[in-house]
């Protein structure tokens, strides 16, 4: 077909064109030598013709010449010199100028009272450490002796109260952003993302108390549906409901 209508560069070479059009000649009862040789003159002439892409000059009128560009660099530099001497040494603006004496004022002036100082207020350092659940999540709390404070599945609203007593307690929490851990009702930022558990994260007074000095977060409401259940005596402290 790409003979017929003389499409000759789609095929894979001259070669190729002219042995496909002697055999096809042949098959048909055609003159292969003619039809070859047709086709071979076709070929020969379409690889003859010129293909260029055209070259487009540049205006000389746009382009500045190179005495042009060096004198405008010329000039520059001699305006970024004078620049610095100017500012820097005060070469070309002769000597300092000579401030006015200040007259003092001979009139009595009553004293001004200095300002107290401004003293942030301390972070707490101790306080009630309290774990509140905002969806369901598995909850571990332990002490420095792996003694376990509260183990189980709290469900949404239901909060522990770390106790005050216990030695250095630390948590292990299946989906940490399910979690809000605060501090005498300031919230610690999120433990993580949920995206893994985490394990021996310290929930004591100081350790709340140094990540919220580092950053404040206000506690969000959490509803409050029922108290966490003990969970076969494992469960040590005060497990309360949220106050209305």
């Amino acid at each position: 077909e790409a003979i017929e209508i003389g499409d000759y560069e789609s095929l894979p070479s001259s070669t190729y064109a002219v042995g496909f059009a002697k055999g096809y000649a042949r098959a048909v009862g055609a003159d292969e030598v003619a039809i070859a040789a047709q086709v071979r003159d076709d070929v020969g002439r379409m690889s003859r013709a010129a293909h260029y892409v055209p070259y487009e000059t540049a205006d000389p009128s746009r382009v500045p010449s190179r005495g042009i560009a060096i004198f405008g660099l010329g000039i520059a530099l001699a305006v970024v010199i004078l620049a610095a001497l100017w500012f820097g040494t005060g070469l070309f603006r002769g000597g300092p100028a000579t401030e006015a004496p200040v007259i003092a004022d001979s009139g009595t002036t009553e004293p001004v009272a200095p300002k107290p100082a401004v003293v942030p207020a301390p972070t707490p350092t101790g306080g009630q450490v309290i774990l509140a659940a905002t969806d369901e999540v598995w909850l571990r709390v332990y002490d420095a002796d792996n003694k376990t404070l509260y183990i189980g599945t709290m469900k949404p609203g239901e909060r522990f109260e770390v106790p005050a007593s216990a030695r250095d307690p630390m948590i292990n929490v299946g989906r940490p952003d399910k979690l809000q851990v605060t501090l005498n009702g300031a919230a610690m930022p999120p433990l993580g993302t949920g995206e893994r558990p985490i394990k021996d994260v310290k929930v004591s007074g100081e350790a709340v108390s140094a990540r919220l000095a580092g950053r404040t977060v206000a506690a969000g409401p959490v509803q409050t549906t029922q108290p966490v259940p003990a969970a076969s005596g494992v469960a040590i402290g005060n497990s309360v409901a949220a106050a209305d």
